[in-house]
């Protein structure tokens, strides 16, 4: 066996471009490239390592960490988990500035690689800079924090323990039922250190993506289920884009009559232009999808996680006579909801699942048409909705006094509706276009009125509804599909927290297009605040003298080099993503828009802590409620 002389740094890059996937009999490199902040801890290892031969490996120089790895997760989850970007950062802030990335990509099952610098192995130099010291152990590193983050965690302090721990990482990152963020940490001082490697470990590695089937019992558990049932709804989770479902999930609806319904992950898995896709379910999600499932007597959930957001707290089922059937990757979430469980691929089961299933057909008859027609009709009437100073009634969101809206209305210089606008965007990209979004109000009138006609155009992370997402993110969708446009729905309050991603994207020329809704506040939390109880407070964005404040975002964008726009109306919207369509460079649309014109409820409920003691009435109401609520929802 031959021997290779290394150092640590330089045998990782060498292992990374060595590393392939095969699915379906396509096979192709696993590692795209690497995002790097370069500082103290990772530049003069694996710096020097890249400089000296990247391969194949994209070099990527990111402004932010966070950001970079967001634009990593986002790039993994367009490409269906099945290719993924590197993430390296320097020791101490550099690493910890992964943590809200890493619980992104946790939370929602993508994996991606993070290879941040660590102190000395020798800790001859303790404590070096930016080094965090605990009196319990000298172990303790700022990297401890990315354990709970991480499905895979591990640190290297002496070159020969790359082997191992590389080898088990991509194990986790390529494995369906666990995919997630690795993390290997390796000392400073160890990526420079060199060993002789075996040849064997930098020869061509072949991950196979196999689509596990399910056995007899489980075919024939679910199919006596699903016969047995007058009213089944197909719950499709994230599971089932990233198997590839869409097909046969069409095919098995239109077949046996048996409306579709979304989660985030799962939505534009198939089109909204199927008859009966009903959209998304439970707190962000359509009537008519919270309608019948309300009417279902079995759910058919394929690939998701059941978050509270989907369940509406566990509020949106007939416990009395609705049960569960989960198929899933992983066996941990088919467990959930005390579900017959299909530890098995999604596509691959509901294949086999289909000749169990001849003869039969649901109860819903013309039902389903009938709640797609109601549901459209009010996304008609979302589209139009207007303002006026003397009465703004639009029947969503509205706790705000007329007077402050008139406030809003002439500090924003905007009379738009925010589901307004956001139809109108809908209506005029084109519809191979993918918008990303994450948090504030946007998730749930995306999830509601966002009518994606194309699948897998729609990168929503809400699994961890990080805010910082959905600039850096944009960048990663480009990086995955070059040439189709990408649509960045931000708040403004995302906005401000990160957005150093753009300046990557018009650095590298991978032009990304920032559509900013700004309503100068947390408006989301705002509502949370309002609903249940609570005064406006500290949600709105005012100066110190109670001023609305109205920030120019297009001249920061342009600072950075990006083509932008000023939108106060729907004519101006339109003209901005027309011209916008014909940039090279990134854009960015700034769209003032008025406050509480997000859409909102549809037989839904949130369950969130409630104060049990208040001197406010209505604060007392709002616990009252909430515990009415409780007593119809499961613990499991």
């Amino acid at each position: 066996m031959g021997k290779i002389r290394l150092t640590t740094a330089q045998a990782l890059i060498k292992f990374l471009n060595q590393q392939y996937i095969h699915v379906d009999g396509e096979e192709f490199p696993f590692v795209e490239g690497i995002f790097s902040v370069f500082g103290h801890g990772n530049v003069l290892g694996i710096g020097q390592a890249l400089e000296q031969d990247a391969g194949h490996l994209k070099v990527i120089q990111g402004k932010n960490e966070q950001g970079m790895a967001h634009a990593a997760i986002a790039y993994s989850k367009q490409m269906l988990r099945r290719k993924i970007f590197a993430v390296t950062t320097s020791v101490g802030p550099g690493s910890a500035n992964l943590a809200a990335a890493a619980g992104t990509a946790l939370a929602n099952n993508i994996p991606v690689l993070f290879i941040p610098g660590d102190t000395f192995a020798t800790r001859q130099p303790d404590p070096v800079l930016q080094q965090v010291e605990q009196e319990y152990s000298l172990a303790v590193t700022t990297n401890d924090a990315l354990k709970p983050v991480s499905r895979y965690w591990d640190r290297i302090t002496r070159p020969e323990q790359l082997m191992s721990s590389l080898i088990r990482a991509f194990e986790v990152m390529t494995d369906p039922g666990k995919a997630g963020p690795a993390t290997i940490c390796i000392a400073q001082d160890v990526e420079g250190e060199a060993f002789d490697y075996d040849e064997r470990f930098f020869e061509k590695r072949i991950h196979y993506l196999d689509r596990k089937a399910p056995v007899e019992r489980e075919l024939k558990g679910a199919a006596e289920l699903i016969k047995a049932s007058k009213k089944p709804v197909i719950l499709v989770g994230g599971g089932a884009k990233y198997s590839g479902a869409r097909d046969i999930l069409i095919a098995l609806s239109e077949k046996h009559n048996i409306p579709l319904v979304e989660t985030q992950a799962g939505k534009a898995t198939v089109e909204s232009t199927f008859k009966k896709n009903l959209g998304g379910m439970g707190i962000t999600g359509t009537l008519a999808a919270n309608k019948a499932v309300r009417q279902a007597d079995l759910i058919i959930g394929i690939g998701t996680r059941y978050t509270d957001f989907v369940t509406s707290s566990k509020t949106a089922f007939n416990f009395e006579t609705t049960k569960f059937l989960n198929i899933n990757v992983s066996r941990l979430q088919a467990y959930k909801m005390d579900a017959f469980q299909v530890v098995a691929d999604a596509k691959t089961t509901l294949e086999q699942l289909a000749t169990f299933l001849e003869g039969y057909e649901s109860e819903f008859g013309q039902t389903i048409a009938e709640l797609k027609e109601e549901w459209n009709a009010e996304r008609d009437r979302l589209s139009k909705v207007t303002f006026t100073r003397e009465n703004f009634d639009p029947e969503i969101k509205n706790h705000f006094t007329q007077e402050i809206l008139n406030e809003y209305a002439d500090a924003l210089n905007t009379e738009l509706a925010q589901t307004t606008a956001l139809i109108a965007v809908n209506d005029t990209i084109a519809p191979d276009s993918t918008i990303i979004t994450s948090a504030g109000s946007l998730p749930g009138d995306v999830q509601r009125i966002w009518n994606p006609t194309v699948p897998n155009t729609y990168n929503v992370e809400y699994g961890y509804s990080c805010m910082g997402y959905e600039v850096s993110g944009a960048l990663g969708v480009k990086l995955a599909e070059p040439t189709k446009e990408v649509y960045s729905l931000v708040g403004d309050g995302s906005f401000l927290l990160l957005h150093s991603e753009l300046i990557t994207a018009i650095q590298y020329g991978h032009k990304i297009n920032v559509v900013l809704f700004d309503n100068s506040g947390f408006g989301c939390i705002n509502n949370l605040q309002m609903d249940n109880g609570c005064d406006s407070y500290f949600t709105e964005f005012r100066t110190h003298d109670n001023k609305i404040l109205n920030i120019d975002y297009a001249k920061v964008a342009e600072g950075y080099g990006a083509k932008t726009y000023r939108v106060h109306t729907i004519e101006q919207l339109k003209k901005a993503l027309e011209d916008a369509k014909k940039q090279e460079v990134s854009t960015l649309i700034e769209i003032k828009v008025l406050p509480k014109t997000m859409t909102d409820g549809y037989d839904s409920w949130w369950n969130v802590g409630v104060a049990e003691v208040s001197n406010k009435e209505s604060i007392q109401k709002a616990y009252e409620f909430r515990q009415q609520k409780l007593e119809t929802a499961k613990q499991y």
